[in-house]
């Protein structure tokens, strides 16, 4: 069966490394960090006292986000974090794609797709300590809309008049991989001509940071935070959380073409598949992993020889790292050895939800750059992997045809996006 050819026209994304798909690019691709020491509350007597932040217009007057200019002080007290995150993405993907539809048709041609692996986890925690202090007559009629993980895609649809299919998967770290593919798979089935998809999390918050330390899931390195998050070191010991949100315009080559829009790079593939094995980690063998690549290469009908660069899920945990990187030996065989591996989330932390949609921004800029980013901070590589191309702390320039991103989440979620050059 012969499926219309699906491309990216448009992107956005809000980062630790600041907002603005350019700039994001130019400060990953020289090996800056964007970790630091939590600043938005006391951490004296917590165990996690670094994140992965997105920096303010007054901290980052280059590339910080400029709320005032996106929203009234008034409205933003009614949204969560990650749609105010979100609605800066998707005004810098929207106006890269021009896709601003004035006509009913085109309004109910487009659908909006954005992940959130928690959604407005801190206006919950926030909340709480509101009812506990002073009483449920202080609780904000705007609490649950807020807090809800379907309102970025809510807001984002009711601002730009977008009355095609409405979703938001949340399926832990896969779930903006999972946005895309769901908007990959609408626009072929005909349910819609353009889609705006990704993912948006926004859960740098006390509670949520004891949950996963409880996990023993993330690194306390707190002296040392733009090293804290070594992918594939020997010496990693657990993720950094991060925060942010990456957004895209997708639609069919030939529409894009039709309205005048310039295609930047073709999704060829998507895949996806569960472990069955265990809620917060998959089986050593990566064999769910494994089975979400070779869907994705199917689609794209291509094999794993082809690829050029893969932007592994590696977060910077011992077990998870090992499973991804045995799953690449299953897929690839001999080659695994061949294709350069990187993980950004070396730079930016890991943002849950937002993970996939920021990193297949990411993979996309390798491609149409023919630029692979770095894994900064990898000095010693795992005693299982040094014979692999991890692509340590130095970008490099060569021919980048296809590109594989992984996304996988608890629950035993994988997902799996292939992007390759416009031929």
């Amino acid at each position: 069966m012969t499926h219309s050819r699906i491309v990216i026209t448009g992107m956005g994304m809000v980062s630790p490394l600041g907002c603005g798909v350019d700039k994001v690019w130019q400060r990953l691709c020289q090996g800056q960090s964007g970790i630091s020491a939590i600043e938005r509350f006391d951490v004296s007597d917590f165990p996690i006292k670094i994140a992965g932040q997105v920096p303010d217009i007054s901290q980052d007057p280059e590339a910080g986000l400029d709320a005032d200019v996106l929203l009234s002080a008034k409205e933003r007290k009614k949204l969560g974090l990650f749609t105010i995150y979100a609605m800066a993405a998707a005004e810098e993907a929207l106006a890269q794609a021009n896709w601003f539809p004035d006509n009913e048709a085109d309004r109910v041609a487009t659908s909006t797709i954005i992940a959130s692996g928690i959604g407005g986890f801190p206006t919950i925690t926030q909340a709480k300590e509101t009812l506990d202090n002073k009483g449920y007559k202080r609780i904000s009629p705007f609490t649950a809309p807020a807090f809800l993980a379907n309102l970025a895609a809510g807001n984002l649809s009711i601002k730009y008049g977008f009355k095609g299919p409405l979703g938001t998967p949340v399926t832990a770290c896969a779930a903006g991989i999972q946005a895309i593919g769901d908007g990959v798979r609408m626009i072929r089935s005909g349910e819609a001509k353009v889609a705006l998809v990704g993912g948006a999390e926004a859960c740098i918050d006390p509670l949520s940071l004891a949950s996963f330390h409880a996990l023993k899931a993330l690194s306390g390195d707190n002296d040392t935070p733009e090293q804290a998050s070594r992918p594939f070191d020997a010496s990693r010991n657990g993720f950094v959380m991060g925060e942010g949100a990456g957004l895209m315009v997708i639609e069919t080559l030939e529409h894009a073409l039709a309205r005048g829009a310039t295609p930047l790079v073709e999704i060829s593939g998507y895949g996806t598949s569960a472990d069955a094995h265990h809620i917060t980690s998959g089986p050593p063998d990566g064999a769910g992993a494994a089975q979400s690549m070779r869907a994705g290469l199917a689609m794209a009908g291509i094999e794993a020889n082809q690829l050029n660069y893969i932007n592994a899920h590696a977060t910077s945990t011992p077990v998870g790292d090992r499973a991804e990187v045995a799953a690449v030996r299953t897929l690839c065989g001999d080659e695994a050895r061949q294709i350069p591996i990187s993980s950004t989330k070396s730079a930016t932390g890991h943002l849950l939800g937002a993970a996939g949609g920021i990193e297949s921004i990411f993979t996309a800029m390798a491609v149409i750059n023919d630029q692979l980013p770095p894994t900064i901070n990898l000095k010693t590589p795992d005693e299982e992997m040094t014979d692999l191309d991890l692509v340590p702390g130095v970008s490099r320039q060569t021919q980048v045809d296809h590109a594989l991103c992984n996304g996988f989440g608890f629950g035993g979620v994988n997902a799996t996006l292939i992007l390759s050059k416009l031929q």
